[in-house]
């Protein structure tokens, strides 16, 4: 009897959030290391309230109870993953971390856009949404304890877009990724499948830390359409060249590209087939 292996997900979202976060987290600077975990992302300060601060809870407990049920798994116990649940009830309102997506500490620059639509617009360009962390102190008042693109003391520290670089992890996924679009049918044939590739590589690396976790927790989708989009706009631009080419072969006297020739006898077919069809 032959045993079927169980089916392994060569990328998914969970490692790719977590390498990710790890990511963000190398541009960051924190009073403490732990404080890098949020447990819930808000748009403003203004936002902790009874409801976002249970939720937060529970947000946290399901992560202690994976975490505990990952660990106790991987050491060989037989557990199940109700009995790593975590009571959110337990967890202490001082404990929490939250994401605030703020430009506050970002510098603002008046020359990048002259015309500008958004917050963003008004600022330093950043490779990712900015952030601060917040926790509730001792006085049960809400202290800021950590930065996105910061270097230094979070008092006395300043301003920097490249203090950190995503993790080789991420760049590995990025690169498995790419590697796997490129064997779809549809794009393996092109003699210039390399080229795509490197390009695919290239915008994941530009923009695969602008993905928002506090609108999407899917980042496998978001990394695919940005791979899509690369791999068309090679196509295009090679066929547009491609067309330029055979146009000038043609004026020249010359015989096209196999691709246009056969398009043209392609075409010629179905027109005698449609004068065929007509004259009946």
């Amino acid at each position: 009897m032959t045993t079927i292996a169980p089916k392994i997900n060569y990328l998914n979202n969970k490692d790719l959030l977590l390498e990710i976060h790890k990511s963000k987290s190398t541009f960051c600077s924190f009073i403490k290391p732990e404080y890098h975990q949020y447990d819930i992302i808000l748009p403003s300060v203004e936002k902790v309230n009874i409801r976002t601060i249970a939720e937060a809870k529970r947000n946290k407990a399901k992560r202690l109870g994976d975490e505990d049920y990952a660990r106790r798994k991987a050491s060989g116990e037989k557990v199940k993953l109700a009995d790593c649940a975590v009571d959110y009830k337990k967890i202490a309102k001082a404990d929490l971390i939250f994401r605030i997506m703020t430009f506050e500490h970002i510098p603002t620059n008046g020359i990048r856009k002259k015309n500008p639509k958004s917050t963003a617009d008004k600022h330093d360009k950043v490779n990712f949404p900015p952030f601060q962390h917040f926790k509730f102190d001792e006085n049960d008042e809400l202290v800021c304890v950590g930065k996105s693109h910061w270097r230094g003391s979070l008092k006395t520290g300043k301003f920097d877009k490249d203090a950190g670089q995503i993790t080789n992890n991420l760049a590995r996924m990025m690169i498995k990724l790419c590697e796997r679009y490129a064997t779809r049918g549809n794009v393996r044939g092109y003699t210039y499948n390399d080229e795509m590739k490197g390009q695919a590589i290239l915008q994941l690396t530009q923009i695969g830390l602008q993905f928002d976790e506090s609108k999407s927790d899917n980042p496998f989708a978001y990394f695919t359409a940005a791979v899509t989009n690369s791999f068309v706009r090679v196509i295009n631009i090679e066929k547009r060249n491609q067309n330029i080419r055979d146009d000038i072969l043609e004026m020249n006297g010359m015989n096209p590209s196999y691709t246009r020739t056969g398009a043209g006898e392609h075409e010629a077919a179905l027109r005698r087939h449609t004068e065929g069809t007509t004259d009946e």
